[in-house]
């Protein structure tokens, strides 16, 4: 068996790792797929940090048009397209793995159901409140099994009229290293950022909405306003590459305070050390919902990039507005809901999906009962 994952973002390669890794061990031949902000010397070139750790990428896509709006972001999807599909032609999977809900990841999907390759999905069937859960839903009218982290998803998936023996509830496998602790240790992000991670800090991931990409500078502002107020550090990821990245970066920055670091880039070990040890995190990464809770950390999250996706009691939801964020920071940091962490379970899986993903896979007949596709409407 062959496995193609498909990855774009730093995001993603914290879904796919694991099962990565897991194929090396049980010596399944995979290939890797880099595209967007993997390629982008901006963003870190993550495809580097992969290659350099022996992992095998078999492509890279360059898909990235200058401008960061809604022209540019369409168009970059149709040059990703017109080439992925000649990768799947070369590599010829048994499988193309998909993650998430990103552009790249449906136009993946559309490559491999015309070309009649199998194609799953991982964390289907879940909602978000922007564009991103629509392509969300979308990939699952092309993919052939999908991967639910919870049985909400799963439920919804069903009731989308997908066939019974497509779903999956396999948990979220981004969960797999963190139950394996395999995080850089706090001593060790103190030595390397010159950061006591042993005291209280700040950790802020604010990435733009689409259909939000006018708001976005003012979105930024409340947040990092709020996060101002507080006299503690702050450790500042800068956002991903949507259509408004550029204004809420130069908003970042421009409010950037002694006591702050921001990073473009850190590996994912770093990051979940950052985040273990945080004292809340604020923003509207979906890391406050996915990982934070089993770390038992706090999570502001902010506005609409979330909405409606299944939460952990580690969340608390809150506005763009300076006073409402900081309601609810004060919240997070007290010593009421502090005591009630412990307790978090994570709604998102128990740290073994990449197991049972990869025993799926190896398992399903490939025929035309798997690549026709009937609807259970």
């Amino acid at each position: 068996m062959k496995l193609l994952f498909l990855n774009g973002s730093r995001g993603e390669w914290g879904y796919i790792r694991p099962i990565i890794d897991l194929c090396v061990g049980r010596g399944i031949d995979y290939g890797i797929c880099a595209t967007n902000m993997l390629l982008l010397s901006s963003h870190g070139s993550l495809v580097d940090e992969i290659r350099a750790e022996g992992y095998k990428v078999c492509d890279d896509i360059f898909m990235s048009l200058e401008g960061h709006n809604h022209i540019t972001m369409v168009k970059s999807l149709g040059v990703f397209l017109t080439s992925f599909v000649e990768t799947i032609n070369r590599e010829k999977p048994d499988w193309v793995v998909l993650a998430g809900d990103r552009g790249e990841q449906l136009m993946g999907a559309v490559a491999a159901a015309y070309t009649y390759t199998p194609v799953c999905h991982i964390q289907a069937g879940e909602r978000s409140g922007n564009i991103d859960g629509v392509a969300r839903h979308a990939i699952g009218k092309f993919v052939h099994l999908h991967f639910a982290a919870n049985q909400d998803a799963a439920d919804r998936l069903a009731r989308l009229g997908e066939e019974p023996f497509r779903i999956h509830n396999v948990g979220a496998p981004q969960l797999d290293e963190l139950v394996k602790d395999d995080v850089t240790p706090a001593t060790e992000l103190a030595h390397r950022y010159d950061l006591d991670a042993t005291k209280p800090y700040l950790l802020a991931v604010q990435h733009p909405v689409t259909e939000e990409m006018d708001l976005a500078v003012e979105q930024v502002q409340a947040m990092a306003q709020a996060v101002g107020r507080y006299d503690m550090p702050k450790v500042w990821i800068l956002p991903n590459n949507d259509a408004g990245s550029h204004a809420v970066r130069r908003a970042l920055l421009k409010h950037r305070g002694p006591d702050t670091m921001v990073f473009e880039n850190l590996t994912r070990r770093d990051y979940l050390g950052f985040l273990k040890h945080a004292a809340a995190m604020v923003g509207n990464s979906s890391s406050g919902l996915l990982e934070a809770p089993t770390f038992k950390v706090a999570a502001v999250n902010l506005g609409r990039r979330q909405a409606d996706r299944v939460q952990g009691t580690n969340v608390i939801n809150a506005p763009f507005e300076v006073d409402a964020i900081c309601a609810a920071i004060d919240k997070a940091l007290s010593p009421a809901f502090q005591s009630t962490l412990g307790t978090c379970e994570n709604p998102y899986g128990d740290g073994r999906s990449s197991e049972r993903i990869l025993d799926i896979l190896t398992e399903m007949p490939i025929d035309d009962r798997l690549l026709v596709k009937r609807l259970m409407y």
